[in-house]
């Protein structure tokens, strides 16, 4: 399979594809020719590797209106237009919209093959960044872990949208990992200020504006100093608002205007301050539902409604349980200074028939419960459970511990639970309990 760059070409005139195909097959770069638009868009994606090349006036979706869609699939993705004669203005206008380049009819094919080596030039370059861009991001701590589609594709946004200076809005359920998704982004993005976390849900009003915004001295009682607020704290940084939607409606209209402005007001003051700082808000409703219903303010919610990611529920992404449990269980062990206790396949299965409402938040408790060798049943399952299921998971997480205390020596397992080592071992046939699974590497 031929993974070279290529170029989509749409030209309904087939004497002028044919042309253009064969100028570009000489000059050995792949081309698949279309005489519509429509079957060309459905060949392309955020990471397709090539240039489309259009003629502006085609049949149905024109070269103008492919290009608008282009655009919104991945504006880095050079698009050349072909325009007939009188179609300058038109072309130039394109350009201010996105456009690569265009080219008048008649044009000489060295030309063409030129201006499209040019841009599957800058096309790669662009593939390339984003590659070390992703590459970087996995090296930070604070990376989203998981192989899901999902995941990797929110990681792929991250690698396009981090270096940008696009607001960002992030849903998710509690314990999804909001936070860490937007400290991936302000990791990701060169900024060089700082991560500023305010949870909206958890300020009281009375001080919240003081707290966001700041203020002088004097603006209320008891401000007898000038507070910077969290927005100027921020400069250069990422300001991240989690649970927004719990933000008091008054105060929602003072941050639309420093979103659209960049500039800031502290309480008490008529200076006007800009601001340099990314904001990536959070929330684990639907803005657009509470905006219908009056609980947000609607201007807003457009506003940060430009870059959405949807962070999906653990129970939506089982197949990461293993590798985010690993990962959990390092960091705890380093954590609480203890040696990384061997996790048996047995326990991964058991926690991914689990349905996690506290979704990764809730997992990495767990993990770290049975680091620490404390029982991992939450009270919930407990509650669900008969008494003989109880003892039997009870007696399971005993030997299980008592194994990784000894590296797996079924003797020394035995001395330890005081009882025979004949019986340890009927009962490790009956939880289905390898002692090789405990013992040191």
């Amino acid at each position: 399979m031929d993974t070279r760059p290529s170029v989509l070409l749409i030209e309904d005139d087939p004497p002028v594809r044919l042309g253009i195909e064969q100028a570009l097959a000489l000059a050995d770069i792949p081309v698949r020719g279309f005489e519509r638009a429509e079957p060309a868009l459905e060949r392309i994606g955020a990471g397709f590797n090539g240039v489309v090349v259009s003629d502006v006036r085609l049949p149905g979706l024109d070269g103008l209106a492919l290009l608008e869609r282009v655009i919104r699939i991945d504006r880095d993705l050079p698009v050349v237009l072909i325009t007939g004669h009188g179609g300058i203005s038109m072309a130039v206008q394109a350009m201010r919209e996105g456009a690569y380049d265009f080219i008048e009819k008649p044009f000489a094919s060295d030309r063409l093959v030129g201006v499209v080596q040019r841009a599957l030039d800058r096309r790669r370059l662009v593939l390339e960044n984003r590659e070390l861009r992703e590459r970087l991001l996995d090296r930070q701590t604070l990376r989203l872990i998981g192989e899901v589609p999902a995941i990797q594709n929110i990681r792929r946004v991250i690698g396009t949208i981090a270096p940008t200076e696009v607001d960002v809005l992030i849903y998710g359920e509690t314990g999804t990992g909001k936070e860490v998704l937007a400290r991936s982004i302000h990791a990701a993005s060169g900024r060089r200020g700082e991560f500023v976390a305010i949870n909206c849900g958890a300020m009281p009003e009375s001080v919240f504006e003081s707290e966001v915004f700041g203020h002088e001295a004097g603006a209320f009682t008891g401000a007898i100093k000038r507070r910077i607020g969290k927005i100027e704290h921020a400069a250069g940084g990422t300001l991240f608002l989690d649970e927004i939607e719990s933000m008091p409606l008054a105060l929602q209209v003072k941050l639309l205007r420093v979103l659209q402005e960049r500039r800031v007001e502290r309480l008490g003051s008529n200076q006007s301050i800009p601001v340099d700082c990314r904001i990536i808000a959070a929330s684990k409703a639907d803005l657009a539902e509470l905006s219908d219903a009056g609980q947000f303010r609607s201007d807003l919610f457009y506003r940060l409604n430009v870059v959405c990611i949807q962070l999906p529920p653990l129970r939506e992404r089982k197949a990461d349980i293993a590798q985010l449990a690993t990962h959990f269980l390092i960091e705890a062990a380093e954590r609480y200074r203890c040696p990384v206790p061997p996790l048996p396949d047995s326990r991964i299965e058991e926690w991914m028939r689990q349905d996690w409402p506290g979704n990764v938040r809730e997992l990495r408790n767990a993990v770290d419960r049975f680091c620490l060798g404390i029982a991992s049943a939450s009270a919930r399952e407990g509650e669900e459970q008969s008494l003989v299921q109880r003892v039997d998971r009870f007696e399971r997480e005993l030997i299980e511990l008592a194994l990784a205390r000894v590296g797996g020596n079924v003797s020394a397992a035995a001395e330890r639970l005081q009882i025979p080592r004949k019986t340890l071992y009927d009962k490790l046939q009956r939880h289905r309990i390898l002692p090789q699974d405990y013992r040191d590497a």
